[in-house]
Formats: C-alpha cells, sequence, structure tokens
C-alpha cells in the first residue's frame, strides 16, 4: 500500500494544509491536472487520481470571481482525492487552503516544475503501484537482455550467475526476485532491498558482488525477457538436440516470457550455454520481427 505520506517523503514535498489526510491510500497511478473541471466540465472528474496544480490551473481559479471560487474549487477538491501538489512553489488562494483543510485533503506544494514533476511522479507511481509478484530464481542482464534463471535449489542457479558476472554481465537479483507487471507488456525485476547486490554461493557464502567486482557489475533494475530454467539431467526424458522443438514460453502476471530447459550435469558450462542461448533468442526475435515487416509489405 502506498500513502500520502511515503510520497510526502520521497519528493520532499511540503504540506500546506489538510495533514490529517497524510495516511491516505493512493490507489491510482494516472495523474490529474483538472483544467476543465475547474470550469465545471466534471464528467472526467476521475477523483481518485493525485491533482497536479501548475500556473495554468492555478491562472484559471483567479479568473474567477471570489463569490465563486471556492464553489468551483469545492467541485473538484472532493473528499475522494487523496492529495493535491502545487508545482513552481507558486502562491496558493485561500479559499485553496481552507478546502483542503477542511475535507483534510494533503495540499502539498513543490519548486519542480509541472513536466518535470509528472514525469517523475508517473515513473514512481507506475512501478510502486504496478501488479507484483515474487519469484525464486536469479535475474541477470547478459549482452542487454533481462535473464531470469530459475530452478530448485542447489541447482546451480547462483554459481552460473557467478560465472556470469566474472564474464562482464551484471547482477540484478539473487534468489529472490521482485517483478512487477508496469505496462501490458513489460515485466520489471529487482532484489529486496535487504539482499541487493548480494549473491548466495554455498561453500563461499554470501558475496557482496559491488565489493568484488565493482558497482558496474550490477544494476537495481532490469525488465525480464528471457527465462532459463535448469533442472537435472534425467536420463529417461528426450530433450531438443537439433534446436527444431517449438519455443516454450512461461506465463508470469499475464505476460509470456520466452523460456528455454537446460538439462544440468557436471562438465556442462551453465555460463556459456546461457550466454548462446541469449543470442539465440535475440537472433530468433529478430528474425521474427523481420518477417513479420515482410508479410505487412506483401500486404
Amino acid at each position: 500500500m502506498l500513502t500520502v505520506s511515503q510520497l510526502v517523503e520521497e519528493f520532499k514535498l511540503e504540506v500546506i494544509a489538510g495533514q490529517e489526510g497524510l495516511s491516505k491510500e493512493i490507489s491510482d497511478y494516472s495523474l490529474k491536472r483538472p483544467s476543465a473541471e475547474l470550469v465545471g466540465f466534471l464528467t472526467h472528474l476521475t477523483p481518485k487520481r493525485i491533482q497536479v496544480y501548475g500556473r495554468t490551473e492555478l491562472g484559471l481559479i483567479e479568473q474567477f470571481e471570489e463569490s465563486v471560487r471556492r464553489e468551483h474549487l469545492a467541485q473538484v477538491m472532493v473528499a475522494e482525492v487523496p492529495c493535491v501538489i502545487v508545482t513552481r512553489g507558486l502562491t496558493i488562494p485561500s479559499e485553496f487552503i481552507e478546502l483542503a483543510a477542511g475535507r483534510k485533503i494533503p495540499l502539498l506544494t513543490t519548486h519542480r516544475s509541472t513536466t518535470q514533476l509528472f514525469y517523475l511522479l508517473i515513473r514512481y507511481l507506475t512501478n510502486q503501484l504496478a501488479p507484483s509478484t515474487h519469484v525464486h530464481g536469479v535475474l541477470v542482464d547478459v549482452y542487454g537482455v533481462g535473464v531470469l534463471i530459475t530452478g530448485e535449489s542447489g541447482i546451480g542457479k547462483s554459481e552460473a550467475a557467478l560465472e556470469l558476472i566474472k564474464s562482464g554481465h551484471l547482477l540484478v537479483a539473487d534468489d529472490a526476485v521482485e517483478v512487477r507487471r508496469v505496462d501490458e507488456e513489460s515485466l520489471r525485476g529487482t532484489a529486496p532491498i535487504r539482499i541487493r547486490h548480494l549473491l548466495e554461493v554455498r561453500g563461499l557464502g554470501i558475496l557482496d558482488v559491488t565489493t568484488l567486482f565493482g558497482a558496474g557489475a550490477v544494476r537495481d533494475e532490469k525488465d525480464i525477457q528471457f527465462i532459463v530454467h535448469l533442472e537435472e539431467w534425467q536420463q529417461e526424458k528426450v530433450y531438443d538436440r537439433l534446436g527444431i522443438d517449438p519455443p516454450q514460453t512461461r506465463q508470469i502476471l499475464g505476460i509470456s516470457i520466452p523460456e528455454i530447459t537446460v538439462p544440468v550435469r557436471p562438465g556442462r558450462n551453465l555460463a556459456t550455454i546461457i550466454e548462446v542461448a541469449v543470442m539465440q533468442n535475440r537472433l530468433r526475435s529478430l528474425e521474427g520481427s523481420q518477417s513479420r515487416h515482410g508479410q505487412e509489405l506483401v500486404l
């Protein structure tokens, strides 16, 4: 749950009025600049969105006569509004402050421009409010591709990640991967803060990757674009030896991610296999894209 007080702390916002509403929950990652609503067009008010007031909105308010200014504001500043943010440190009309205090709507201000605040807020809210889940595995950045390595405990996920890091690839998360659906096509993975940049390797313990390999060996988040599932080699199981089996996918939060299964047994260099699998998957994606483009040209 994301509250207004968390937003205030994250963006260092100043609270002008409505302190009683700082515990309000923010449930919508979209923002609202209520210009049309201030002149009476209330069809798309969407009161559960954070309202942002810049020069345009405050300029509209100042155009109203004092006798109707409060009435127009009261139609927009309803109790369901989680908070209101005024940008550029602009002067706030007294009616605004009185309504915010009376209806317990946090009235906040910042010196950031409206455009800058919109960009930062939407990015932050999208990440915080996106549907999420936890996946047991290791997330690494291999050749710019977010690769999620999964498999049973002890199968060698962290050891493979260590080899990849030694080869110049980047660690994102080990053991527990927080996955968020940031839009209709993207899954973003990161590590819980308490284990960020740490890698557990049996026999060595918990390694601080930034200390051993430098800050350039890690990144805080990465979109998941490919899954490599490791499993114990099964003698009776038939594995693809020609590369002609149809591609597999795995659903996470409703999004399909390409996946391959790699059997594990002594002597196999998993890091090299993963590198080649990433290059092969990227080549297939490129060929598929060119094929679709060619069909579009024919049509």
